[in-house]
């Protein structure tokens, strides 16, 4: 059997050769120790298109994950009263996403969004761009049904907003499309009315944010239906959606 001292030795010869392998390493790929070392001001990593795809796959536990992390939400007082909390449905790697303001009394019913006679309404709009629910994203501001379907406190949104950032960066759409006046002032943190924001485009953490009328607000106002259709149409043009000259959202 081999003495204390020689194991000693032994092990000292094989760090030494680990150390020999480590040094010269970088040199054997081709690489310089400079070139195969991050800079730590370097904001982003690269991945490989294999990595990619598999980042692509895991879209969908993100969004579990983050529905995971809300829980049985008690963060503002919403959560005492409502029914259900509502999380968002559809496609977790859709290039458009409709935001909207907060559930209503049929959402906190169900737990999903937009499902009332504005959300028919909603689905009509999407059948129209030739897609259906499953190949868009929908969720709203707040998860939770204010009181009578009253604006949002503030408190309410601090306690909310976080989740839904965590959202579209799971998702990366390529557009946002903020149903009516609260949503689209709440994303570009503006007092601008809806009527000034929607028609054009807006930057949203580098996502264009498309403002329009809420379904709520068409089922009081037909007449603004032409006007949600002129955006969608460019929604639908960015996408590479065949254009139509007339909708179907009556």
């Amino acid at each position: 059997m081999a003495s204390v001292q020689e194991l000693k030795l032994e092990l000292l010869e094989i760090v030494r050769a680990l150390k020999a392998y480590v040094q010269t390493y970088p040199q054997s790929c081709g690489e310089s120790p400079e070139e195969d070392r991050v800079s730590e001001s370097q904001p982003f990593v690269s991945f490989t298109e294999e990595e990619k795809t598999v980042s692509d796959q895991n879209h969908i536990l993100t969004l579990e994950m983050i529905h995971a992390e809300m829980g049985d939400c008690q963060r503002c007082p919403l959560g005492r009263s409502r029914t259900h909390l509502v999380f968002g449905e559809g496609n977790p790697q859709a290039e458009l996403v409709f935001v909207g303001e907060a559930p209503g009394g049929d959402e906190d019913r169900l737990g999903r969004p937009f499902v009332g006679r504005a959300g028919q309404l909603l689905t009509k709009i999407v059948a129209a761009m030739g897609l259906t629910r499953r190949d868009v994203y929908i969720c709203n501001i707040l998860k939770c049904r204010p009181p009578g379907n009253r604006n949002p406190q503030p408190d309410e949104i601090a306690a909310c907003e976080p989740f839904l950032i965590k959202q579209l960066q799971a998702i990366q759409p390529k557009i946002i499309c903020a149903l009516g006046t609260f949503a689209a002032k709440t994303l570009l943190k503006t007092d601008v009315p809806i009527s000034v924001l929607r028609g054009r485009y807006h930057d949203y953490h580098d996502i264009s944010l498309m403002p329009t009328y809420h379904p709520a607000y068409l089922l009081r106002n037909p007449g603004a239906k032409k006007l949600v259709w002129e955006d969608v149409q460019v929604i639908m043009k960015d996408l590479g959606l065949k254009k139509k000259d007339k909708s179907d959202i009556s």
